[in-house]
């Protein structure tokens, strides 16, 4: 089955999205880069800051990464920092994660985060429980990071998100940007983090170039593991989501414009901590939820925000029941048209958004 991820990943590498480091706007002088270049250079700055950070999995070093994130850093710092390693998820999961005991900060890549299950054991057992069983006497810093979730025509088996999987889990944090200032300030944030994190990436968003501010290009750059941005203000409704189901809501957001539907959107960047206090504000405002998320229904993100506002003080500001947009409850189909109807898509968003304002239009 690995054939298939790094068949992907060389398509994805190689697709026509134009991949940027920085492209000036002659408009608006707004600077932008692709969320690879993001998360390349935010490695970049912390292998020169900090001596104890390495990367460590499969094809990162000569071959530059199986989507081309690690690029040029192994030219750079060389074999001691950027290490390649044998297929064996478990094994090389099982080595980070004594180094991070042992005082270092190493960021394991997985090629796919599906290929992950096999170091599990490591990921919770070890890194995740270590802290609370050693009394606090010993850390794991330690960043797990690689593509998660459905990418295009990779069938069952490479599909999975996930987030709610890893978010249930005590002693891990999880981080799941969107956009390239959330790549680089969330990534910068895990590795400087004592904590071990998971990192959840998109590689269809890889070379999706976005406009970036300036203070997110400073080296000190971080975002706060745990704190959501309001990715659109709005009045009407919240939409609530992680990753590429942002994109899916601020997509949504232009056809509810059609309907007069003004809809805040709310990018979660964290799974855990997850930032209960912004989405609780917005529904004040807003007195309607609708979470989004291209992962399972059963026990998901959405679940969680669901439950926690209905246990809450925010039941008493919903005018509607929290409602849900997620993946289709099936394993990822192979063929692109059923691949297709397994996903959420914007007229899905629009569609629940309807329901919750009982819009009949």
């Amino acid at each position: 089955m690995a054939f298939l991820a790094k068949d992907a990943a060389r398509r994805i590498a190689r697709s026509s999205v134009p991949r940027r480091f920085f492209a000036i706007s002659t408009n608006m002088q707004a600077k932008q880069m692709t969320v690879r270049d993001a998360l390349n250079s935010a490695l970049d700055e912390e292998l020169e800051r900090d001596p104890s950070v390495f990367i460590m999995g499969e094809e990162v070093a000569q071959y530059d990464g199986a989507y081309k994130v690690t690029k040029n850093l192994w030219k750079k710092y060389g074999d001691e920092r950027v290490m390649d390693t044998p297929i064996t998820e478990m094994g090389f999961a099982g080595i980070a994660v004594g180094a991070a005991m042992a005082g270092t900060r190493p960021i394991c890549e997985f090629m796919t985060w599906n290929f992950a299950m096999q170091a599990i054991d490591h990921i919770i057992n070890s890194a995740a429980k270590t802290l609370y069983m050693s009394a606090g006497l010993t850390k794991v810093p330690i960043v797990f990071r690689g593509p998660n979730g459905a990418a295009a025509g990779v069938a069952a088996q490479h599909s999975q998100d996930f987030g709610s999987w890893y978010a249930q889990c005590p002693g891990l944090k999880v981080a799941a940007p969107y956009n390239s200032e959330d790549a680089r300030g969330l990534l910068k944030a895990a590795i400087r983090d004592d904590n071990p994190v998971v990192f959840l990436e998109n590689e269809i968003l890889y070379g999706q170039p976005f406009d970036i501010p300036e203070e997110a290009l400073s080296k000190d750059f971080v975002i706060p593991l745990g704190k959501a941005k309001i990715e659109k203000k709005g009045k009407h409704i919240t939409l609530v989501s992680y990753a590429r189901g942002v994109q899916t809501c601020l997509e949504a957001c232009k056809d509810l414009e059609k309907l007069g539907v003004d809809a805040e959107v709310i990018n979660l960047r964290s799974l855990r901590p997850l930032d209960l206090e912004t989405v609780i504000q917005s529904l004040k405002k807003t007195n309607h939820v609708v979470t989004v998320e291209h992962g399972w229904p059963v026990c998901g993100i959405g679940s969680e925000i669901s439950a926690a506002i209905s246990e809450g003080e925010g039941f008493n500001y919903l005018d509607a029941p929290v409602y849900r947009v997620t993946g289709a409850d099936v394993p990822m189909p192979y063929a692109k048209t059923l691949e297709g109807l397994a996903l959420p898509h914007a007229s899905d968003v629009v569609d629940t958004v309807k329901k919750s304002l009982n819009i009949k239009k």
